[in-house]
């Protein structure tokens, strides 16, 4: 029996398969865009050969995602009683995955990680299935259940490094991220998870010349990975107000890779809003995103996917499309499950209708729909960093809806912690002066 990359042993058909399994896992777990070579080997008919063919249909995060898998897990479920019992497993979480029911299959990764903590691209596909659902704490709780025996991985680390972060814990966050750095420069993931950390500790311009730093690394990765770390470039760039910049981020690597892929499409339509929120302009640059997302309309893999299609089209002046978009939203969320329909009809219904109300110049509906959903944003996935869009939007609705003592109070306390953010004191400097307090806004500048 022959054993993959990290040691995990694997059941094939094909001595000629391993190369392309391997590039699978270590390609997956590296952000690489190698790892769909595992294609190359889906005439072998050994289950995990099968399984990651499946999960890689389900990376496409669309509509259709699922009945592309089902002829590869099919294939996978005949081949299991052959298999291992890690492998096994993997089938299993692939196929609840498929099936939608992604508790159980969040279940089968968590054991795996204690059962075979080398496994990390289940490790790395759990990582994923948390995230989804806001659950940080899970996020942590796997990756550090597989460190004792993959600590010798950068990887692993840069995962830990993520888990950390999103749970708040800035120091042991970057720790395990300049461990994953210092053991491999080119570790994505881990820059990432530091860019994150710089941002919300306001280190604006070590963060923006730490990434230019390490960007020529990102070389050969998968198309997410390059758009997200150039994205998370930009919004350095925008704190500082280089506009420029980011825009040219914008035009050169957030939008020039997949641009029928859902993560690429949503990095393009935050970065958009955002420069626009900080008052840039962006040209004509939503209008071809707009023919992109409006073949979205019935997707509904992910609230967090939804909502941002949602308002690219608002922002797009495509009203019709995105009013569509919406009344499928709505019959989703009213046939959901009870584990997974709270998501969809309490924040991500009400957050929605804020989003179309931002995009028409309703800002009382803005207010009062994002308003009702950010207190329980966690609960449709995404980073911290990501989901600050719709509290970037509620608050540009309650500056220029005039509510502007509400404003004062977010801004303030963002300003405390962002103090190298030209856009934030700006914006402050404006409500300030808006307030009566000429005499506090001519402190920002």
């Amino acid at each position: 029996m022959s054993t993959d990359a990290l040691g995990n042993a694997v059941t094939l058909e094909r001595e000629a398969s391993l190369a392309p399994v391997n590039d699978f896992v270590e390609g997956f777990i590296a952000s690489e865009a190698r790892a769909v070579n595992v294609l190359q080997a889906q005439d072998d008919p050994g289950a995990i050969v099968q399984a990651y063919c499946a999960a890689l249909h389900m990376f496409a995060e669309t509509g259709d995602a699922p009945r592309n898998a089902r002829p590869f897990l099919e294939k996978a479920q005949a081949s299991a009683a052959r298999a291992t019992m890690r492998e096994q497993r993997f089938v299993a979480a692939v196929a609840a995955w498929v099936a939608g029911d992604i508790a159980r299959a969040i279940a089968l990764h968590e054991e795996q990680a204690r059962a075979f903590p080398r496994d990390l691209a289940s490790l790395k596909l759990g990582q994923y299935h948390l995230f989804n659902r806001g659950d940080a704490p899970g996020m942590l709780r796997i990756a550090l259940a597989a460190l004792p025996a993959a600590g010798d991985v950068p990887f692993l680390h840069g995962m830990l490094a993520f888990g950390w972060e999103q749970c708040h814990f800035l120091e042991q966050a970057e720790a395990s991220a300049r461990q994953a750095i210092a053991m491999r420069r080119k570790e994505p993931w881990a820059h990432h998870a530091l860019a994150h950390v710089m941002l919300t500790q306001g280190r604006l311009i070590e963060g923006h010349a730490f990434l230019q730093e390490v960007s020529s690394t990102w070389t050969g990765l998968n198309s997410f990975m390059v758009t997200h770390n150039w994205w998370h470039q930009a919004l350095f760039a925008l704190d500082l107000e280089h506009f420029e910049e980011a825009l040219a981020i914008y035009d050169q690597h957030v939008w020039a890779e997949v641009k029928d892929y859902s993560q690429d499409q949503v990095n393009a339509v935050s970065l958009l809003a955002r420069v626009e929120l900080a008052g840039g302009s962006v040209g004509n640059r939503w209008q071809d995103l707009g023919d992109h997302l409006a073949r979205r309309g019935h997707d509904h893999v992910l609230p967090f996917l939804d909502m941002q299609y949602l308002y690219g089209l608002a922002r797009a002046g495509r009203e019709d499309e995105a009013r569509a978009l919406f009344a499928s939203m709505e019959r989703h969320a009213a046939q959901l499950p009870a584990d997974s329909a709270p998501a969809w009809q309490r924040v991500c219904i009400p957050a929605s209708q804020g989003l179309l109300a931002h995009a028409r110049g309703d800002w009382k509906g803005a207010i009062e729909g994002l308003g009702a959903a950010l207190p329980r944003l966690l609960e449709i996935g995404g980073s911290h960093a990501q989901r600050d869009l719709f509290a970037q939007v509620h608050l540009d609705a309650m500056l220029k809806g005039g509510s502007l003592s509400g404003a004062q109070d977010l801004l303030q306390q963002q300003v405390r912690t962002q103090p190298e953010s030209r856009r934030l004191k700006r914006q402050a400097a404006k409500v300030y002066a808006a307030l009566g307090l000429p005499a506090l806004a001519a402190t920002f500048f």
